[in-house]
């Protein structure tokens, strides 16, 4: 019996495999522990390999590949319809198994170590701006309750902080200055992490020469260029830059029915935070624009003439210019017409 395809649903400790094999009947279902997956597949033949993309995944992957495996990763939303009614590790292992052999199935890109490592310092940092908004949002209602109100922004806050730390405290209850004063010592910390995370990132984007490439397309920094090249790698999955918006989650939901066109707002049912860094790299230059509407391409200057700035800052163009420019491995060429 030879087997031809394998569903594996990972876990933590306890695997489960799906094996078919030439005539689609079933060879195996059962349990591995963690310590015998490397073993067991040692066993077999190479084969096709599906696994669920999602945490631990691609290292699993790279390990499968090393013994000669074709090891394709789906992401979850596409194993889904393939589950039977019930759900259990072998219910997921048997869907994965189907889903893998269809051939219009989409797969993502097996990371290497490098690349995770950088979506390592991207996740770092995004966790510690998300802590110091908390810091700061929790600093303002503080002072708020005896009457002092930050004006709006990250930089008032923290030169409130550092102001504090230097000695300059507003004139509150003792206990009330102990807790303002830690949580100016915490806000200052974080921030310091983040343009220390800042810096690791800039100085990675110097280094790969696609990132060099994107950051030829106005409104993408190195950063976000980063963080789409660790994650998306060449761009080759998807089929146009059209597939790629829509993964990214930048396209109108469709719900047209009986020939009648029907378009919603934008999926948002892609990479959030590649998704966020884009629209947040188009609203500054929006802003760029209106100050200087002489410098910047005439087509994004014809967007805001058309369309309010919240939708011209949703970057589906430019996630199309990111694919054209990723798969096609030259810089974009600015239009002047």
């Amino acid at each position: 019996m030879h087997v031809t395809t394998i569903g594996l649903d990972l876990a933590k400790n306890v695997f489960q495999v799906h094996g078919i094999d030439d005539n689609g009947e079933i060879a195996f279902n059962r349990a591995l522990r963690r310590a015998q997956v490397l073993a067991f597949f040692e066993r077999l033949e190479p084969c096709l390999v599906g696994i669920e993309a999602c945490g631990t995944s691609h290292h699993w992957a790279r390990e499968l590949i090393k013994l000669g495996h074709n090891v394709k990763l789906i992401p979850p939303a596409y194993v889904k319809p393939y589950v039977k009614r019930g759900k259990s590790d072998a219910v997921d292992a048997e869907a994965i198994c189907e889903a893998v052999t269809r051939p219009t199935m989409r797969f993502v890109e097996v990371k290497t170590p490098e690349q995770q490592a950088i979506l390592a310092v991207h996740r770092t940092r995004d966790l510690i701006v998300r802590q110091r908004t908390e810091t700061i949002n929790m600093l303002r209602a503080q002072l708020a309750e005896f009457g002092l109100v930050l004006p709006q922004g990250v930089y008032h806050p923290l030169r409130f902080a550092k102001d504090c730390v230097d000695g300059e405290q507003p004139d509150l209850p003792k206990d009330a200055q102990e807790v303002v004063l830690d949580l100016c010592d915490e806000l200052l910390f974080l921030h310091a992490k983040i343009l220390r995370h800042s810096r690791h990132m800039t100085q990675i984007a110097k280094s790969e020469k696609r990132v060099a490439l994107l950051r030829t397309i106005p409104g993408v920094g190195p950063i976000t260029a980063s963080a789409i090249v660790a994650t998306v790698v060449s761009g080759k999955q998807f089929n146009n830059g059209r597939e790629f918006a829509a993964w990214l989650g930048l396209t109108p939901l469709n719900r047209s029915s009986g020939g009648k066109e029907r378009l919603g707002r934008i999926s948002k049912m892609g990479d959030q935070y590649i998704r966020r860094l884009l629209v947040l790299g188009m609203t500054s230059r929006i802003r760029s624009i209106r100050l200087e509407p002489e410098r910047f391409d005439p087509w994004f200057a014809d967007i805001l003439s058309r369309k309010p700035s919240r939708v011209a800052a949703v970057a589906n163009k430019t996630a199309r210019m990111i694919w054209a420019v990723l798969t096609r491995n030259e810089p974009y060429k600015v239009r002047t017409a």
